[in-house]
């Protein structure tokens, strides 16, 4: 049963007198980066999500609680919601529809000056007009003040004035858009990717349902949770072993409504999440900090309170007790700053106060309601400050035996000639024989080479003070410069370019994993700062007379076979590294003018977080569950 619109929340008038005209639409198609991030598969899919985001804003309003995508088989898009309708009236000043206006003029809608929303996901303003820009065409519905109204566009431009259909008694409002093939390209909408942040958009909306169909393929999903960023927590520590139920908290300050949900699991990892206006702000910000402040001085207060820290003993620290902490902290701002054009870190300052004080009133009242719950989140944290403290001395130790405090670099480490970090590749090697191919082929100007020997710790499963017992773990952080844990210093990156090359068999993906995981585990920062590579290296050499071909893939050497046509070619498969000269490993894996690497990068945290854990972490039946729901998609595989 669907729920019925709730028509409580504020602003209630919302006519053309709400939209603010600030500039016009010519810039849109000329650059369409600047408005949409870029024009490959992640601009088309941003599409969609600014017509959604004009919905998301009607709900968080309080008019909207139902909003549905299709993927027409055409591959048009169609949004439609519940909510109030675009107003349809005469603008004041301009003369024409408040419709027209919101769809061809850029910076015009009900989120600037006065307008109708406390609240909104758009920063700009500008989705649908920017959407309508770059469309062949485009068509609007409304459903308001008894009538069905329409308009249609063709790149941006309207086709005719705004008329009225037919007659209703609902309210709402059906864009359809067709992507223009001249700017994307090919126009294929991914449904999972789709679907991914629908589902983010639902959490972070209780109440709100959020559909979406493909009728390409008939594939179709629902969306609906009442219990919002909590019932997120859950999803996130689904195959984890966690203390007890999440923690909701939630509180207003001024314009600014704040949600919180916390849950601490058996891992070693933190995992918090922020939004700020439904968008994921992945580089932090005001809310994240006040959220952090908040948490540490709360567990320390109750911690001293009751007696679990002695008056002797040093206060828990940040990374104390964030250690197994999985959170989603959710903000609604009335007049959000975002740094950057991605909006990845918001920047309002009054934000941090105001989680702040949300978080320790919320946190103080459940510790004291829940002293059970308090003491396991406690003894958590006094466990992650007690493996803090082996690692320090561990850390400390092997410096003092080792003399690395003085910058010694690991004996194995062949260093490049470079001292310019932006120069200065660093490839992590399988093994001792493919790391003297690399140590002889390179280019020693600018490329340094580090052979790795088996398989280094899963720093998954481990604990932090173990990595500091890895010979291999410690040469890699020796090599790299800038330290770990609490001595962990970017700006003291030897390498900008670290490109793992590993055997292309089932050990080589292994040590690869396990590569990815302590990055990802212990710095995330040089993923997403475009540090971390994957070398391609060759699976096959095909050869014919003089003719001499590297492929790397069976696909790719079938389809070079067919072409060849000869009864008499050679066809090597290269499983290791070590199996090709110097050379060789040069013109096909390490030459930056012949070789392909590939970029790591995350482009869903909470989805990284959830297949590292399923693939590294204890549990066994969800990564048994994994394999065999993806064994038949594996390529290259030989066992």
């Amino acid at each position: 049963m669907t729920p019925e619109p709730n028509h409580n929340g504020i602003n209630g008038d919302y006519s053309a007198q709400n939209i603010r005209v600030l500039d016009g639409l010519e810039a849109v198609r000329l650059r369409p980066g600047m408005y949409i991030g870029d024009t490959g598969k992640d601009g088309l899919h941003h599409l969609v999500y600014e017509i959604v985001y004009n919905s998301i804003d009607e709900a968080m309003a309080g008019y909207c609680n139902r909003i549905q995508v299709i993927i027409n088989a055409d591959n048009s898009v169609t949004v439609t919601d519940n909510g109030r309708g675009i107003p349809v009236d005469i603008h004041p000043e301009k003369g024409v529809s408040a419709l027209e206006l919101v769809m061809t003029t850029l910076h015009a809608g009900g989120k600037f000056g006065d307008g109708a929303y406390s609240v909104s996901s758009g920063l700009h303003g500008v989705g649908a007009s920017v959407v309508n820009a770059l469309s062949k065409w485009m068509r609007s519905e409304i459903k308001r003040d008894g009538k069905i109204w329409r308009q249609e566009y063709k790149v941006g431009v309207q086709q005719g004035e705004v008329k009225a259909i037919g007659k209703t008694t609902e309210t709402g409002t059906t864009q359809t858009f067709m992507a223009d093939d001249e700017i994307f390209g090919e126009i294929d909408y991914d449904f999972n990717v789709l679907a991914e942040r629908l589902r983010e958009l639902a959490f972070l909306n209780k109440g709100t349902e959020i559909s979406l169909r493909d009728e390409r393929s008939d594939k179709e999903v629902t969306y609906f949770f009442e219990g919002g960023i909590a019932s997120l927590i859950r999803r996130i520590n689904k195959n984890r072993q966690v203390l007890d139920k999440p923690i909701y908290i939630s509180g207003s300050v001024n314009s600014t409504a704040v949600e919180v949900a916390i849950q601490y699991n058996d891992g070693y990892s933190e995992n918090v999440t922020a939004f700020a206006n439904c968008v994921n702000t992945k580089e932090g910000g005001t809310h994240l900090t006040g959220f952090r402040a908040a948490l540490t001085r709360v567990l320390n207060d109750y911690a001293r309170k009751n007696k679990f820290l002695k008056d002797s003993d040093p206060n828990l620290s940040g990374d104390d007790v964030r250690d197994g902490l999985t959170a989603v902290v959710s903000v609604k701002v009335g007049s959000p700053q975002f740094e950057g054009q991605t909006k990845a870190k918001l920047g309002n300052p009054e934000v941090k106060g105001q989680v702040e004080t949300i978080t320790n009133d919320g946190l103080n009242e459940y510790l004291e309601k829940h002293p059970e719950e308090g003491k396991s989140i406690i003894d958590k944290c006094l466990l992650a400050a007690k493996a803090r403290e082996a690692a320090r001395k561990a850390r400390d130790l092997i410096l003092k035996k080792t003399g690395l405090e003085f910058g010694t670099l690991p004996g194995k480490l062949a260093d490049c000639a470079s001292n310019n970090p932006r120069d200065c590749e660093l490839y992590l090697v399988e093994g001792d024989s493919a790391g003297g191919s690399a140590k002889q082929g390179r280019d020693r100007n600018f490329q340094a080479i580090l052979p790795l020997r088996g398989k280094i710790l899963n720093v998954e499963k481990a604990a932090k003070d173990k990595i500091f017992d890895h010979e291999e773990i410690r040469a890699l952080i020796t090599a790299l410069g800038t330290g770990i844990g609490e001595a962990y210093d970017y700006s003291k990156l030897r390498y900008h370019q670290i490109i793992i090359m590993t055997d292309a068999d089932v050990d080589g993906a292994h040590i690869r994993t396990l590569l990815l995981t302590f990055f990802y585990r212990n710095m995330a920062d040089l993923i997403q700062n475009g540090h971390l590579f994957i070398a391609q290296p060759p699976l096959y050499r095909l050869a014919a007379g003089k003719q001499q071909y590297w492929v790397y893939s069976d696909a790719e050497k079938d389809a070079k076979l067919s072409a060849m046509k000869s009864s008499k070619v050679d066809v090597q498969r290269y499983k290791g590294l070590g199996e090709m000269s110097p050379e060789q490993l040069w013109d096909t894996t390490m030459n930056p003018a012949t070789r392909t690497l590939l970029k790591v990068q995350v482009d869903d945290a909470m989805k990284a977080d959830e297949i590292f854990h399923i693939l590294m972490g204890n549990e066994v039946p969800p990564r048994k569950s994994f394999i065999q729901a993806h064994a038949r998609s594996v390529k290259n595989l030989d066992i």
